[in-house]
């Protein structure tokens, strides 16, 4: 794309510029929901260490298979020293800082060859994501080809890494997801009720939440102000 002259005072190409703007983006969707894994690997260890209330695990029969995916014991243990261990595990990945993340297993092996042939397995969460703002920075990679490398790379921590991460340990943590009958839309919003929409991806919260709204006392509170309850929705991630 770029012609002749068309170069930054740094010697960055239209084609470097593009690319460093792309690894950028996928840099902070990466952290994003990394650190949402990362605060459900917290939660994991804390339920583990019986350091929080109001949070229990729902599903044994997935965290056995987890754990026993990453090869942690599982026979003959409480589901607690099972789970310490995988939150051990999970905590771990974020600050690795060579070899490859655990949690990239969980994909078919012939997409594995291929992404260990490309070079572009992550090392670490944190790791490709400070390499990624790294390279981009004035005056460091200049090759548009290697930075879309990174970007695989820091693409594959997102994905297969700490979103891996966080929905494991949701489905361990508030059960595995199942289909339900529900309502969409404005619709939701009842002019007979207290209307609370939450937004966000943040699970930890949104369950408790959820719990809150029916306890008696809550809900006798409501009833006090002139309605007939709580009406709970959730908005763009919460609603899933």
């Amino acid at each position: 794309m770029t012609k002749e002259g068309q170069t930054g005072v740094c010697g960055a190409t239209i084609d470097t510029i593009q690319a460093r703007n792309l690894v950028r983006a996928i840099a902070a969707g990466a952290a994003a929901h990394s650190d949402h894994g990362r605060d459900m690997a917290f939660t994991l260890k804390a339920v583990a260490n019986g350091e929080t209330e109001g949070y229990y695990l729902r599903d044994v029969a997935k965290l056995r298979t987890v754990a026993a995916r990453y090869d942690i014991p599982i026979e003959g243990r409480a589901p607690e020293e099972i789970t310490n261990d995988l939150a051990d595990l999970y905590i771990s990945q974020f600050g690795q800082q060579r070899g490859e993340i655990v949690p990239i297993r969980n994909a078919p092996k012939k997409r594995q060859e291929i992404w260990k042939e490309q070079g572009v397995i992550p090392r670490g969460l944190d790791r490709e994501v400070v390499e990624a703002l790294h390279r981009t920075h004035i005056g460091d990679d200049q090759d548009p080809e290697h930075l879309l490398n990174h970007a695989v790379r820091t693409a594959l921590a997102d994905g297969w890494g700490g979103s891996m991460i966080a929905t494991d340990a949701a489905d361990i943590l508030f059960g595995t997801p199942a289909p339900l009958l529900g309502e969409a839309n404005l619709g939701v919003l009842k002019d007979n009720m207290v209307n609370v929409v939450v937004h966000g991806h943040e699970p930890t919260l949104s369950e408790m939440i959820v719990t809150a709204s029916q306890h008696p006392e809550i809900i006798e509170y409501a009833k006090a102000a002139g309605a007939d309850g709580i009406s709970l929705s959730g908005h763009l991630l919460h609603c899933q």
